[in-house]
């Protein structure tokens, strides 16, 4: 039978794509701020309902120029349940990652620890909406707030998840995203900043300026440039190009059809796998999410390998998605103590989800998947 990966890339019919890059081709104008990439950025913040889009090479170095942008130094609370660039940017930029356990329900940082790890060296919260699940946005900002510290999240994994009817990139100083090319939406390789600089926005969408936060991060991802000949300290090339662009302009007009198409596949995957009783993240009711990842927390490490491993041998693969757990890297220093985040991380897979996955491989995964977890619970 015919191999089922974890994830594939939605493609979006390439007469499509080829137009848009021919545009660009015409244009003669392949990068550096392109009419096309402009046009992604006012797209993106029309489809999503945000203040502010800034398109760049990736989602990873979206987070290292946030970090830039708001100055960020010292010790960063941040998750251990993530993926790795949440944690090696901190490490990239010179800041100290301070590990705190996450919570059991939504899997995402937990605000009622983040306290007890704040000390005079911490400048910042970094926090992963993990699978597009929403952290406790309010608490971390109450948190946040009382001690003075700015807050960054990682929202790979969030595009089009709305929570109270609003966007969640519009929380945080800044939200990053990914669009790599597994990603739900993507432009093969990019990511996006989204500042929430939002009283300064207004005033700066009232005299036609940007916001001095927007402008600090226009001014890192273009080498530091401020005006053609005029450079204003060390920044770096985050820029992205038409042709990506291109691909994330044309991706836009499949995102509702996506997202749903992603929702039909849960929808199947709940329905045949109730019977286990899995774990799964727990969504809010005031969440619209974006069912960007089937992920299950089995009831222990080893059940979770002989099901990965027991799918493989059929041609199915599950990615054990987010493992290891980040305070384990040989580069940190400062662990922790993250029970919840080790269990997690050792138990977890994400199974097989992606635009157009028929029913009946659904139905094959689950069904093998049952079979297996019934042989090693008897």
């Amino acid at each position: 039978m015919s191999k089922i990966l974890v994830t594939k890339p939605f493609q979006a019919p390439y007469h499509e794509i080829s137009t848009e890059i021919q545009r660009a081709w015409d244009a003669e104008w392949l990068t550096n701020n392109g009419p096309i990439l402009r046009q992604l950025e006012n797209g993106m913040k029309e489809y999503l309902g945000v203040h502010d889009c800034a398109v760049v090479s990736n989602g990873t170095i979206a987070i290292q120029v946030a970090l830039r942008a708001l100055d960020i130094q010292g010790e960063v609370i941040t998750t251990p349940f993530s993926y790795v660039a949440t944690t090696s940017s901190l490490a990239w930029e010179g800041c100290t990652p301070v590990f705190v356990d996450i919570d059991p329900k939504s899997f995402n940082l937990d605000p009622s620890k983040i306290e007890t790890a704040i000390t005079e060296k911490t400048t910042a919260i970094l926090a992963t909406h993990v699978f597009g699940v929403p952290c406790d946005v309010n608490a971390i900002d109450e948190v946040a707030k009382k001690h003075g510290l700015k807050v960054i999240y990682d929202a790979a994994h969030c595009f089009g998840t709305t929570i109270d009817g609003g966007s969640l990139m519009n929380y945080g100083d800044i939200s990053t995203l990914s669009m790599h090319a597994t990603k739900l939406f993507h432009s093969v390789e990019g990511g996006a900043i989204f500042v929430n600089d939002t009283v300064a926005n207004k005033v700066g969408s009232i005299a036609g300026q940007v916001s001095p936060l927007r402008f600090e991060v226009d001014r890192l991802r273009n080498f530091g440039h401020h005006g053609p000949e005029v450079f204003s300290g060390v920044g770096i090339n985050a820029k992205n190009s038409e042709l990506h662009a291109a691909v994330g302009l044309v991706n836009l007009r499949y995102a509702d059809k996506i997202i749903e198409d992603r929702k039909r596949q849960h929808q199947c995957y709940d329905d045949l796998l109730q019977s286990l009783l899995l774990q799964y993240p727990e969504v809010p009711e005031n969440v619209q999410w974006n069912h960007s990842y089937y992920p299950v927390v089995f009831r222990s490490e080893a059940e979770a390998l002989a099901v990965k491993d027991g799918l493989e041998t059929l041609g199915i693969y599950a990615r054990r998605y987010f493992h290891p757990a980040l305070n384990t890297l040989n580069y940190i220093h400062l662990p922790g103590v993250t029970p919840v985040a080790d269990q997690i991380s050792s138990s977890i897979l994400c199974l097989p989800l992606y635009y157009g996955l028929e029913e009946h491989k659904i139905t094959r995964v689950s069904t093998e998947l049952i079979r297996i977890c019934t042989d090693y619970r008897s």
